[in-house]
This record gives structure tokens, C-alpha cells and sequence, in this order.
């Protein structure tokens, strides 16, 4: 990565890029670009911020941001001196395919899948063409891309998969990391690997720990509104917010899930809103939900259809607790001091579960942090079983670990 000192005459424009995932409709990603953007806000000697992708596209729609392709933030700013802050997520093993796919528009991607996936040369080579960069690692900042780099910032990346991945891959992760300016993953599992590749860097929350401090008025004010008001007013006696992905659409996975919320709705007299995390590719489908639902028979239901950030938001931090795959999901149950519980995916181990991580390195309130579908109910009962104080105490620990991580690195 090129790079450069502080800048070199008065008055020299400086421009700050936020780097993420955020080019598509994912929940987490979505939010931890409003996280960062707030908790750099007050330290920012910037004359322009960006929010930049792999991909431009406005989501703004969706309480997103309008995000600038990398390559077209690249000819805006020039040779003006620039920082990049990458804002999160399991960017450290999302590969050029996965990266591609998942930017496609949801009716285009199952055929390009099916033509593409049996042959990986081929669909490295299209992933490549349709992403403009020839990186492995792409949403780790493409070396070389932009003239008068100032410095490059990673904040809480995972990548639990790291050590599996191939080992060109895995290179070029550790030799982006190696020249950044400042690097923090989110969990041990990350961490030991890149420390086995002779990378240091330090454990810090997922950004997203601190939802509830700085959005937590316009998450209540949201709950009022819309969609998030209806689904107030129709469970009085309150609800669990329900998401799953699609790995979760077989018959047998279904019908197991339906009977476990059941018992935990029964047992506890609340209703089940089930929602989506993700509508882009490889991520939650609508028609597993709406199967789902028709065998909640037993059970009152109803199917969230809002993929507004805040509105989501509004949906967790409003439930009784929170049932799902998803990582940020159950974080931002976590921020408000709600009961959560993690899904594993069906066959997959708790090793390879982001949730698992990054309670393994964060704490879940002597819950657990992920399980498989036939063990939800019991479960979800010692999750419910944890009093306020327990939960509430430990999104306090979560926050101010975070804040000093920012902290550390605008001191640094």
C-alpha cells in the first residue's frame, strides 16, 4: 500500500473513506458505517468523508448511505491525501466471488451461480471483472489504488475462517494488515491466526456494541412509527424477534424450528415476529420466512416485511429477545440488554460460528451463544432466565471496550 506523511502544506485537502460491506443490504454492515461515522465525527480532521464500496450504490432507501465504488473515489480524490477506515465485519475471508455474488441484484444471482460455482477459475476471473480489482481480499483496501494514502485504519474485522482459506489468500490478508497503520479484530480466533502470520493487533468489540448509546432515542422514536408500531400494538404481551438465513430453508430444519419457538412462545405467552437481516444474496429469503410462518400454527406470527436499518433496529430492541443466525442481530439485543441466542447453521460447528467467536472473546451473560435448531428452546429459556442487571452490566462492559478502542487509535 502506498503511503505518505502528514500532509506537506497548509491548507492541503484531506479526505476520510469508510470502507465496508456496506455496498449491499446486510443489517450488521449497514450499521456499523452509522457507528463509526458518529464515533469519528468529533475526532475528524477531514475536509470530505466518503462511504466507499466495492460498488456504488445508495441505500439510503433502507437507512443506508450512498456508497462510491473504490475505483471511483480513487479518480475524485486524486493525489489528495487520504485515510481509509475500514468499519468491520468478516471482511478478512469474503473472497471476490462471495463479494460479487452477493452485490448482484437478487434475481440475476441465482443464474450466474449456477453457471459459475462448479468451476472456480472461472468464477474468480468473472468476480474479478466484475469488481474491477484483482484482489483476493477485496474488501481489505486494493494496494495501489489510491496515490497519497495517509493512513489505513481496520477496525473489529473478523475472519474466523482465516487459517482454512487458501494460502495466496491468506497472504495477501497478512500483508495488507502488515502495512496498515492500525489494526483490531473482533475475536481471539482472528487474532491468533494473523498472530501466527506475525501480525499484532488488538481485541476490540464489534462497533455495533455501541447501538444503543448513540442511536438508542432514534431507535425508541422509530418503535412509534410504521410498521414498528403495528407490530407494538399487536403483541401486547410482546414478541421474540426471529431471523434465520437461508441455510436454514429445508423441510426437516423448518419443521424443527417451528416446533422449538413454539414450545419457547407457549411456555412464555409471546408472539414470534420473524424478520430479515439481509435481502442480499447468500442471505436471508423471504419465501423460507413465509414457510416458516405456515408452520407456526400454534404460535401468534407475523412476518416483519421492512428492510429499513432503523426500523430493524426499532423491531429488536422493542422484542422480549432475540432467535437468530445473524451476528448483529443478537449484538444489538446484546446493547440493549435483552436476552439472545445464536442459531448455528444446520451441520456447521460452533468453531466455525461468528456468534460463538465473538461471545468467546466479549462474554454472553451465561447464556449461550449459539446452538443447534433442537436445542433453541432450552436454550432460549436460560437466555431468558438472566436477570436485567447481568445483561445490562455487561452491554456497559461491551460499550466501554469499544469506546477505548476508538479511543486508542484517534490518541495513536
Amino acid at each position: 500500500m502506498p503511503a505518505s506523511g502528514p500532509r506537506e502544506q497548509a491548507g492541503a485537502a484531506t479526505f476520510t473513506i469508510l470502507f465496508g460491506a456496506f455496498d449491499r443490504h446486510n443489517f450488521g454492515d449497514l450499521l456499523l458505517a452509522h457507528v463509526v461515522r458518529r464515533m469519528i465525527g468529533q475526532h475528524s480532521t477531514s475536509d470530505k468523508l466518503y462511504f466507499g464500496g466495492l460498488a456504488g450504490r445508495d441505500l439510503r432507501r433502507h437507512g443506508g448511505h450512498r456508497v462510491r465504488a473504490l475505483a471511483h473515489l480513487s479518480a475524485t480524490v486524486g493525489d489528495a491525501a487520504v485515510e481509509v477506515i475500514h468499519v468491520g465485519g468478516e471482511i478478512l475471508t469474503c473472497s471476490p466471488w462471495e463479494a460479487a455474488v452477493m452485490l448482484l441484484p437478487p434475481d440475476e444471482a441465482g443464474a450466474v451461480v449456477a453457471r459459475l460455482d462448479s468451476h472456480p477459475r472461472e468464477r474468480t476471473a468473472w468476480a474479478r471483472r466484475q469488481l474491477g480489482v484483482p484482489d483476493l481480499a477485496p474488501y481489505l483496501l486494493p494496494a495501489t489504488l489510491f496515490a497519497n494514502v495517509r493512513r489505513v485504519i481496520v477496525h473489529a474485522a473478523g475472519g474466523i475462517d482465516l487459517g482454512s482459506v487458501e494460502s495466496g489468500m491468506r497472504a495477501e490478508v497478512v500483508a495488507k494488515l502488515g502495512a496498515a497503520t492500525s489494526v483490531g479484530v473482533r475475536d481471539r480466533q482472528t487474532r491468533a491466526v494473523l498472530a501466527a502470520n506475525g501480525i499484532d493487533c488488538r481485541l476490540e468489540p464489534d462497533p455495533a456494541v455501541l447501538v444503543a448509546e448513540l442511536f438508542g432515542d432514534r431507535i425508541r422514536r422509530r418503535a412509534g412509527h410504521g410498521e414498528c408500531a403495528r407490530i407494538g400494538s399487536g403483541f401486547p404481551g410482546g414478541y421474540l424477534a426471529v431471523q434465520c438465513s437461508a441455510d436454514f430453508g429445508d423441510d426437516e430444519t423448518l419443521a424443527q424450528l417451528a416446533s422449538q419457538l413454539e414450545r419457547v412462545a407457549r411456555d412464555r405467552h409471546l408472539g414470534v415476529v420473524l424478520f430479515r437481516a439481509g435481502a442480499a444474496p447468500w442471505h436471508d429469503d423471504l419465501a423460507c420466512y413465509q414457510r416458516l410462518a405456515a408452520r407456526l400454527r400454534s404460535a401468534h406470527v407475523a412476518l416483519f416485511g421492512s428492510l429499513d436499518l432503523w426500523d430493524i433496529c426499532a423491531l429488536v430492541a422493542h422484542s422480549q429477545g432475540f432467535i437468530g443466525s445473524s451476528l448483529h442481530g443478537g449484538i444489538v439485543a446484546g446493547a440493549f440488554g435483552l436476552p439472545r441466542l445464536g442459531l448455528l447453521r444446520p451441520g456447521q460447528p460452533p468453531e466455525a460460528s461468528k456468534q460463538v467467536a465473538f461471545a468467546s472473546a466479549w462474554g454472553a451473560a451465561g447464556a449461550p451463544a449459539a446452538v443447534p435448531v433442537e436445542k433453541l428452546a432450552a436454550s432460549m429459556d436460560q437466555a431468558l432466565a438472566i436477570g436485567l442487571a447481568q445483561r445490562s452490566a455487561l452491554a456497559r462492559e461491551w460499550a466501554a471496550a469499544c469506546r477505548a478502542a476508538f479511543k486508542l487509535v484517534q490518541d495513536g
